[in-house]
């Protein structure tokens, strides 16, 4: 049963990790520096997972870690804005401004995709508590 307590964590955790990137992408999805100051829009990011085998049991059962946390290769949005102080300069988009690529209809449906997987672990948590606590009082 620790087995699947530790799994269960190991989705949380990851789940976790889910939510605050995509609450990072809302946060900025109107900025047009980077975090140094440079001009270029915000490029979303997307978690990446992958099976935890180190909490690998013997029926197979595995964890869950974060691979990386990747950014999305979608090019920015463009608008024709020729009086912005961003707008490009020169070359094909002279006049247009760089916008973040992040989709707000996207990062919602992840948002309620990973809080929905949390809550799937959070449920597995307490079941797997319930369980040791039965089998503890018919032991005792």
């Amino acid at each position: 049963m620790i087995s699947a307590l530790d799994i269960s964590t190991s989705g949380l955790i990851a789940q976790r990790e889910r939510l605050t990137t995509i609450s990072q992408n809302i946060a900025n999805m109107s900025s047009l520096r980077d975090a140094n100051g440079r001009i270029g829009p915000y490029k979303a990011k997307h978690v990446i997972l992958e099976t935890d085998h180190e909490l690998a049991t013997s029926s197979g059962a595995a964890g869950v870690k974060v691979a990386e946390v990747r950014e999305d290769s979608v090019e920015p949005k463009r608008r024709w804005q020729p009086d912005h102080p961003l707008a490009i300069q020169d070359g094909k988009w002279k006049g247009y401004v760089e916008y973040p690529n992040v989709d707000m209809t996207e990062q919602f449906v992840d948002a309620l995709e990973a809080s929905r997987a949390y809550e799937s672990n959070v449920g597995v948590i307490e079941m797997t508590k319930n369980m040791t606590s039965q089998t503890l009082r018919i032991l005792a």
